[in-house]
């Protein structure tokens, strides 16, 4: 299982939400560039960078530390926040993004999500589904809809999509454990989706129990910027006997 390391930013800088609530945020970086590059060193090769406040205004906010990132390592990137229209999708990859993270778009323009992957390929983008309570939340994750996240992933998978994460809002941030259960379900239904998870990771026995029921990959943020989990420790990541917390 590959563990990703995850970028938030506001403002330029790199931060954390507890519970998507952007009221309870903390800075733990001036400088997101030398945070991606410490990830390069230390062996990792995905970077997930989330654009908070491209997701909370509707259009991507950061793009020059997205840039910055991409021309100062060689990190797989996938972006995501606030892209919406075709100009937005030409931004984020002319900027240097792997792959475009898509989420809300999916659900209130999926015609315009459809003919992206025409246009560009399944490949290029990964499907993000933010759960409350077994339900999909957007923009965000301000705000709540009533589509469940089974018959979410099923549809898209449908349409192509081979790779999804999935972060529970609930865990997000809370350095309490991810959502086993959800992610089991979600593995017990979609058995051929390369799932990722996201939210609540707070030690190696967390990925371990990731790992064991099937995870392809988990995102990591605050663990990580906490000192809960190490970058050494994160890059020599493999199957072994379980880990308490």
């Amino acid at each position: 299982m590959e563990v990703i390391p995850a970028i938030d930013i506001i403002g330029g800088r790199c931060v954390r939400l507890t519970e998507g609530d952007y009221g309870r945020q903390k800075t733990y970086a001036e400088d997101p560039l030398a945070v991606a590059r410490d990830f390069e060193a230390a062996g990792l090769r995905r970077l997930h960078l989330v654009d908070l406040d491209g997701a909370r205004g509707g259009r991507p906010a950061n793009l020059f530390v997205l840039e910055r990132i991409a021309g100062g390592t060689g990190l797989a990137i996938d972006f995501g926040g606030g892209i919406r229209t075709e100009e937005d999708l030409r931004a984020v990859f002319s900027a240097g993004a792997a792959q475009a993270t898509v989420g809300s778009i999916a659900l209130r323009a999926p015609e315009t999500l459809e003919h992206w992957f025409e246009v560009h390929g399944p490949a290029r983008f990964l499907l993000g589904a933010d759960v409350r309570e077994g339900r999909i939340a957007i923009s965000g994750w301000m705000e709540q809809t009533q589509v469940g996240i089974l018959d979410f992933l099923s549809t898209w998978m449908a349409r192509g999509v081979t790779e999804a994460f999935c972060t529970d809002v609930g865990c997000d941030g809370r350095l309490e454990g991810p959502s086993i259960d959800l992610y089991r379900s979600i593995r017990a239904a979609h058995p051929r989706l390369g799932l990722i998870a996201s939210g609540g990771v707070s030690c190696l026995g967390d990925l371990e129990a990731l790992q064991a029921i099937g995870c392809s990959a988990a995102i990591v943020g605050k663990a990580i910027y906490e000192g809960r989990i190490s970058l050494e420790d994160i890059a020599r990541f493999t199957v072994r006997p379980a880990t308490t917390c």
